[in-house]
């Protein structure tokens, strides 16, 4: 049998309390009841042996000591299942992010998230892969002229770079144009079928914020504003992120 939970006298939950003064409602964070629908479809319930339900918990006890000596809340995905599964609508996601945000320094925060944060700010493109503007306007047209050759049914598409006043401004993940370049294509013959007027822009191109999934503040807000300037500077009215 596991052995039960013992709390040393009141604690104070700093993160819960943080989060239900910043979100409507406090986030309706104390309106859990337990159910466990958010941990049935949570992709990281299970790891470190924990769960949405489990932190939720732990959080409105004030275990926060406890909470930062897991590594879950860096496993979470944040996608928001828990959200949508939920009667009550707790966010937990902003749970998560609080977490990460006052919990370890940036230089112990995992690896992998940091490096693509930091590549994504080298650059106006906000490429967490690196891509130069000129590495990825070459990679659309190599790709574009292929499909064009090889499919005659799409020999009319077109995937345009730096349209000015195209109705549509598309985002791409960063990943694809450098390691999967063909995965790009689906959604260009989509556009090309309904007719859409779209385009890319070589500033602003990538679509992930890895500087949001690191809980960093000033530099996600950076990477939003240089993409959303991408999209004024060509006068598209429709801002189209596929992550």
């Amino acid at each position: 049998m596991a052995e039960a939970i013992k709390l040393g006298g009141k604690k104070q939950g700093i993160f819960k309390d943080k989060v239900m003064a910043l979100l409507p409602e406090g986030g309706n964070l104390n309106l859990c009841l337990t159910c466990g629908m958010c941990s049935s479809g949570c992709p990281a319930t299970g790891l470190e042996g924990m769960d949405p339900r489990k932190l939720l918990r732990m959080a409105a006890l004030g275990m926060d000591e406890e909470i930062l000596s897991s590594d879950w809340a860096w496993m979470c995905t944040m996608c928001q299942r828990c959200i949508y599964v939920c009667p009550m609508k707790i966010d937990i996601p902003q749970l998560v992010f609080n977490i990460r945000n006052q919990g370890k320094p940036r230089e112990e925060r995992p690896k992998g998230i940091v490096g693509s944060c930091d590549m994504a700010l080298r650059s106006d493109t906000c490429s967490a892969m690196g891509a130069t503007e000129e590495d990825f306007q070459f990679v659309v047209e190599d790709v574009l002229e292929e499909y064009q050759e090889a499919q005659p049914e799409f020999k009319d598409m077109q995937a345009p770079v730096n349209k000015e006043g195209a109705e549509f401004f598309l985002n791409q993940n960063s990943r694809e144009p450098v390691t999967e370049p063909d995965e790009m294509v689906p959604l260009w013959k989509i556009l090309h079928t309904v007719g859409a007027d779209w385009t890319y822009g070589t500033k602003g191109w990538a679509a992930e914020n890895y500087c949001m999934f690191m809980a960093d503040n000033e530099n996600w807000e950076h990477i939003v504003r240089t993409k959303a300037k991408a999209v004024d500077d060509l006068k598209c009215r429709v801002w189209l992120n596929t992550e």
